[in-house]
């Protein structure tokens, strides 16, 4: 079995394990990892570095990924210069894309209600946990949405709809095992005061990691800074605490580079 990618600031704050930190049990239940981000600094970087750790070769893990954002090219592209090939893990089944985006979906789903909508979509998702659950060696699936608030457009603005359905796929969280991965865009309830989608999906998350630009401004060599919550990390007394670590990243070709503020000069 190949050796295990090195961890960065990020794989180490989700834990100090890396890709192991999405893994569980179905008797302990799995984790939700909530990326929020802004327009100013986008948060997809995350979602790739997350996607790449779930299929790297030392793990098993399978990936049930349901896009609004992007079309399946968008992230095979990323991803093969991050060295992850989609296309290979889709065709060993280690990774099923479900492209809201198709216009054969869409046109599948005329004439159906958002809600008739959701709950077909909801039934795909778990057909396919339980059908990658059944194949030897296979313990763990990661459920990926981008985004959350490209699905509450789909939902035709309707957020009891959304929050309906990702508590759907957040019972799969503890019925399977599952980990649930979502990313949402902070700002765009700027307007608003701090709806309830918003708060119930960082009550719900057992990390939050937010992704924004510098206090300080723009700059060449750092390109914005994370926050990443950590709820209920077990200390040996047998409590469980929160933890909150800061630090700059500076996305590259391939990767992105985490670092404490003033590490770098």
């Amino acid at each position: 079995m190949a050796n295990a990618p090195p961890s960065t600031l990020l794989d180490e704050a989700l834990d100090g394990k890396g890709a192991a930190v999405l893994s569980s049990s179905p008797a302990a239940g799995g984790r939700m990892i909530l990326v929020e981000d802004c327009v100013e600094t986008s948060g997809a970087f995350v979602v790739h570095h997350l996607l790449k750790r779930c299929l790297s070769p030392h793990s098993s893990d399978v990936v049930v990924f349901l896009s609004f954002a992007h079309p399946f090219s968008h992230y095979d592209r990323i991803l093969r210069k991050m060295g992850c090939n989609l296309s290979v893990q889709r065709d060993n089944k280690r990774l099923m894309f479900l492209d809201m985006l198709m216009l054969e979906r869409r046109g599948r789903d005329r004439g159906k209600t958002s809600e008739d909508v959701f709950i077909a979509l909801f039934g795909e998702i778990q057909k396919a946990v339980e059908l990658s659950l059944s194949h030897a060696g296979r313990q763990h699936i990661t459920v990926v949405i981008d985004d959350v608030s490209l699905m509450e457009v789909d939902a035709n603005g309707s957020s009891n709809l959304v929050l309906d359905f990702l508590h759907y796929c957040y019972s799969l969280t503890a019925q399977f095992g599952c980990s649930l991965i979502t990313l949402n865009h902070d700002d765009v309830y700027s307007n608003e005061d701090r709806p309830g989608l918003l708060l119930k999906l960082e009550y719900l998350a057992d990390v939050v990691i937010k992704v924004e630009p510098l206090s300080t401004g723009l700059a060449s060599d750092v390109h914005g800074q994370l926050t990443v919550s950590n709820k209920g990390i077990h200390e040996g007394s047998g409590k469980s605490r929160n933890k909150v670590h800061n630090f700059h990243f500076r996305i590259k070709d391939s990767s992105v580079e985490c670092f404490y503020p003033g590490s770098k000069t």
